[in-house]
């Protein structure tokens, strides 16, 4: 059966329990990050709208953290990078939307 996930070597898991444990990592992980990008996506556009261009370095650390999480679940397999971006696409949602259920 195929490993779905990358694990440093020495550690076994069984193949089922490596794709629930890739999954929930993943859909964790996304969407913690989606929460906290798109939360500071209001500090920074009123900041920029206030004309205060600091809101430019938030920004861009905005994306290096996203960036680089992204690119360590990517380093585990594509399975928890799938299930990250599934999470980020969910908490985005969650955040735009306000928790409002659409009609």
């Amino acid at each position: 059966m195929t490993n779905f996930v990358n694990l440093p070597s020495g550690l076994e898991l069984d193949p089922i329990a490596g794709l629930a444990a890739a999954l929930v990592l993943g859909l964790i992980a996304g969407f913690v990050l989606g929460v906290l990008h798109f939360k500071t996506l209001r500090l920074v556009s009123d900041r920029l709208l206030q004309g205060d261009m600091s809101a430019v370095a938030l920004q861009l650390g905005r994306f290096a953290v996203l960036g680089m999480a992204l690119f360590g679940l990517a380093k585990l397999g594509a399975v928890p990078l799938l299930a990250a971006a599934a999470g980020l696409i969910f908490a985005r949602g969650r955040v735009v939307d306000g928790g409002r259920p659409r009609p």
